[in-house]
């Protein structure tokens, strides 16, 4: 797509690193200064007409909001969409897959920080997306090229 992307990993605080890497699970005071600078950056691309791929593990809902919204939306259950910031237009893509598919995927990865033995911390975390948000769902059981054309096309029909 020519897209600018972001890992969102690159922006974990050294603390929060240490935690992971330590096996202890983040919790929603460690993610959300990490998602506020995440917000940033997206409105900061948005505000530079730069279309913009964020690959990040927006567990919850409120997380989700704050990628939107930024920090006004911890107060409040909707992302705000007047004013000067209005909310950032967002397609979330849902990954969606049972835990062994994941473990293998995170296995395959050389010198990170989270360690296999916290994803069963993320999916009790996960709140997966609904309605209204502005999502799809993704199934990690297709082929690498098949869901990227999936998310390709979702991406291209607005």
């Amino acid at each position: 797509l020519g897209w600018k992307f972001y890992d969102a990993d690159d922006y974990h605080s050294l603390e929060n690193k240490k935690k992971m890497e330590n096996g202890i699970p983040l919790n929603d005071e460690d993610r959300i200064p990490w998602l506020c600078t995440l917000h940033d950056i997206l409105r900061r691309e948005d505000t530079s007409r730069q279309d913009t791929i964020l690959a990040c593990s927006a567990l919850k809902k409120m997380y989700r909001r704050v990628l939107i919204s930024g920090a006004s939306a911890i107060e409040s259950n909707q992302p705000e969409q007047q004013g000067e910031n209005p909310a950032l237009k967002i397609l979330f893509v849902h990954l969606d897959g049972p835990m062994d598919i994941i473990a293998g995927h995170l296995e395959k990865r050389r010198g990170h920080f989270m360690p296999l033995e916290l994803l069963k911390s993320q999916f009790d975390t996960l709140e997966p997306p609904s309605v209204p948000e502005n999502f799809i769902t993704v199934s990690l059981k297709k082929s690498l090229p098949e869901i990227v054309l999936e998310i390709e096309s979702a991406i291209l029909q607005g």
